[in-house]
């Protein structure tokens, strides 16, 4: 671990954020590849696998994000916290804004459940669009960490962008998973399945490079940003994943898969970030 640590420290930070991001779209592709290998998988190991993205996402957003941001803040008491508090709620409005504007549709709900501008798309083009949607902030969050990183600033290390990365492919792995079949289970192709269930993850690269350069222009921003992606995430969970794993009855299996994500990712930032 300490050999990839020491590979990013010496690579312009923008670039290990491109290389991190696509890393995370790797994994991504790989979940979705499986579709090649299996006809169909339990719609409990989907819905487990969503828990498990759910539980990622919360861990990292606190440990990878919001400590961080508060940390690295002057002051005391309330004057400490507000930074942290104004980006959070800035990146849930964003995302929010995003959510009743761009046309989508959640994976598992029917075509009258679309969100967004009314509009003629097909459901794939839909479904796509949210998974898209998913993976923003994930993607500027790993991107805001290597800018922070370059700054020099002690809580924004390039060992927690690296904890954060291998925390974001560990749950885009299932999130490929998860896409690609339902797809394939509507009929759609194999090849078909797995290119939309990569395709969602392909904004990560381009997220990732938005944020480590704007957190190395502007540097004072970078409490607000790491609470702005950290405030995107948990929006994304409580809206959309959340949602999703709760349709059946059976809502034991994601639950758990929740509590797995949030101890591996927790463990992944404080044991070796």
């Amino acid at each position: 671990m300490q050999s990839v640590i020491t590979f990013f420290e010496g690579l312009n930070p923008v670039v290990g954020a491109l290389l991190a991001t696509l890393f995370t779209w790797f994994l991504t592709a790989l979940g979705a590849g499986l579709v090649f290998l299996f006809k169909d998988l339990k719609r409990q190991v989907l819905d487990g696998m969503l828990g498990f993205t759910g539980g990622v996402m919360i861990a990292a957003s606190f440990w990878s994000l919001l400590a961080p941001a508060i940390e690295m803040t002057g002051g005391s008491g309330f004057q400490k916290a507000l930074p942290a508090a104004v980006g959070f709620l800035l990146g849930a409005l964003f995302l929010y804004a995003l959510d009743q504007v761009l046309p989508h549709l959640h994976l598992n709900f029917p075509s009258s459940k679309a969100e967004g501008v009314a509009t003629n798309w097909h459901r794939t083009t839909l479904l796509v669009l949210a998974i898209t949607l998913h993976n923003i902030p994930e993607g500027l969050a790993v991107g805001v960490l290597f800018g922070g990183a370059a700054a020099g600033i002690p809580e924004a290390s390039i060992a927690g962008a690296v904890m954060l990365t291998i925390g974001i492919g560990l749950q885009n792995f299932p999130e490929g998973v998860a896409v690609a079949f339902p797809l394939r289970r509507n009929g759609m192709s194999r090849f078909r399945s797995f290119w939309y269930g990569q395709l969602s993850a392909l904004v990560e690269p381009v997220a990732g490079v938005i944020g480590a350069l704007a957190v190395m222009q502007m540097q004072p921003m970078l409490p607000y940003a790491l609470a702005f992606a950290a405030g995107a995430m948990i929006y994304v969970v409580i809206e959309e994943v959340v949602p999703e794993t709760q349709l059946e009855r059976s809502t034991d299996i994601p639950t758990l898969g929740f509590i797995a994500g949030f101890i591996i990712m927790m463990m992944l930032d404080v044991g070796l970030g």
